[in-house]
């Protein structure tokens, strides 16, 4: 079992055109073999055991983000972020507002002056098997934008593969 590269799934609620015109984008596939999971349980399988590594690199990315203006998550989603039983558009799963939730995908995301992005974490079924797949997309509004993704984009590919592989590994999904 790995971690696999892939598109965008078009059965996504994150939308076709909204994937087509996104400055960044990124997905990655692994088999799911807890069936029965629901949405929220697979959302923090990945998102709720972060590594420290990768909270202190949140945290001070937040921290000089802060410092221009934008919103940013506070220290405490970061470092453990609460799960509640039941969700709905508008609330935040982790550091994250949900824009979409469904029974086999959760879109949350920031809008933000530089940029917007949207992860989604969506289970796929095919045939007898089943998959999770995690997507990132970003819609960048000025240079800031694009700068900020040129730093960042090589954090988040490790970031995203690392929590899908330690989620597989410790048999979370």
């Amino acid at each position: 079992m790995r971690v696999t590269e892939c598109d965008v799934p078009s059965s996504s609620a994150l939308g076709r055109d909204l994937i087509r015109s996104a400055y960044f984008r990124d997905s990655y596939r692994v088999p799911l073999a807890r069936r029965g999971l629901t949405m929220v349980e697979i959302f923090f399988a990945l998102f709720g055991h972060t590594p420290r590594w990768m909270k202190t690199v949140l945290i001070t990315r937040n921290a000089v983000a802060k410092c221009f203006g934008l919103e940013v998550p506070t220290v405490a989603e970061i470092l453990k972020p609460a799960a509640r039983t039941s969700y709905s558009v508008g609330d935040k799963i982790g550091p994250w507002p949900i824009f979409f939730i469904g029974d086999n995908e959760i879109v949350a995301g920031r809008d933000n002056k530089h940029l917007d992005f949207r992860l989604s974490v969506l289970r796929l079924t095919d045939g007898n098997a089943e998959s999770v797949v995690v997507s990132t997309i970003c819609s960048v509004h000025n240079l800031a934008g694009k700068i900020y993704l040129f730093f960042i984009v090589p954090f988040h590919r490790t970031g995203v593969q690392s929590l899908l592989a330690n989620a597989l590994a410790a048999k979370r999904l």
